[in-house]
């Protein structure tokens, strides 16, 4: 072959290289976020639905919203690499780190910082705080939850409580906030608790009955809710990713009308960083209780 032919053809041969070298580079595998399923699955489709299509815009690759079906199935499919990006409650994010050591909590809510539970009751029935439950039949959410059973049965403990043995009959575990308050109103239970922000939006959306259930306490204040980036996500999409997910995510803002809606269902304006120190009372807590080794 002359060098006239010979040029063409190794600038051909470099073009197709690097292209095929540019492709294998830009194809990252999906990402899979996760959330507890602590509400209504319509709602969470919605809502982490909505953020995966934001977080693919923000990244530059595919992310999509895995739904599962109970507190556990979520933090062992994070354990397993499954779920690269978990959103969790205080405890289900302790008991993901413990499972995935090197994962890292990232993002929360402002409201995380000083998070709450509510004690609810049947509209009838005679009690004007958490110490009037006793001889009550109870329901917690699930015994995952932080807000819904961990913190509820840490306070009732600190005032003397025993919920094994002070309620009418053991305490039932309903699995999710809504279903909560829903069997309190049914009548089905005198009593429960819950995540405060789970009834406010029941009560200020009208869901709630409010002649037959009825708020009758809040806790003292926690850390919760948080975003947890497993250990895995710097190694699988390239250095620095963890914080490309931190600024995007607290980058959202309330001035697009798509992303508002997104802060909306996650019952907030806008997501500021954590870190795992900040939930080292929730682990001693939950040591405490038992619900972790």
């Amino acid at each position: 072959m002359g060098l006239r032919r010979l040029i063409p053809a190794i600038a051909l041969l470099a073009t197709v290289v690097a292209i095929a070298c540019s492709s294998s580079d830009d194809q990252k595998p999906t990402l899979i976020i996760g959330g507890i399923p602590d509400q209504d699955v319509s709602l969470l489709e919605e809502r982490f639905g909505g953020l995966a299509d934001l977080l693919s815009e923000e990244l530059g690759f595919n992310v999509e919203y895995r739904p599962s079906v109970t507190y556990v199935a979520l933090v062992t499919a994070f354990q397993q690499g499954d779920v690269g990006l978990g959103w969790f409650g205080g405890l289900t994010g302790v008991q993901a780190r413990i499972a995935d050591p090197g994962s890292e909590a990232i993002v929360q809510r402002p409201r995380d910082e000083e998070f709450h539970s509510v004690f609810v009751v049947g509209a009838d029935v005679d009690a004007d705080s958490r110490d009037d439950l006793a001889g009550l039949s109870f329901t917690f959410g699930s015994e995952s939850s932080t807000s819904g059973h961990l913190m509820p049965r840490f306070y009732l403990g600190q005032a003397g409580f025993d919920p094994e043995s002070h309620f009418n009959g053991r305490p039932s575990y309903s699995g999710s906030h809504d279903k909560t308050w829903k069997l309190v109103e049914a009548g089905s239970f005198q009593a429960g608790a819950l995540n405060e922000a789970v009834w406010e939006r029941a009560v200020e959306e009208g869901q709630v009955d409010l002649t037959k259930v009825r708020a009758l306490e809040t806790t003292p204040a926690y850390f919760d809710y948080h975003w947890v980036a497993n250990s895995r996500l710097d190694d699988t999409y390239g250095r620095g990713t963890v914080e490309k997910v931190r600024k995007a995510l607290t980058g959202l803002s309330q001035e697009d009308e798509q992303v508002a809606r997104i802060l909306e269902l996650f019952q907030t304006d806008r997501f500021i960083a954590t870190e795992n120190e900040n939930y080292v009372a929730i682990e001693k807590t939950a040591r405490q209780l038992d619900l972790i080794e």
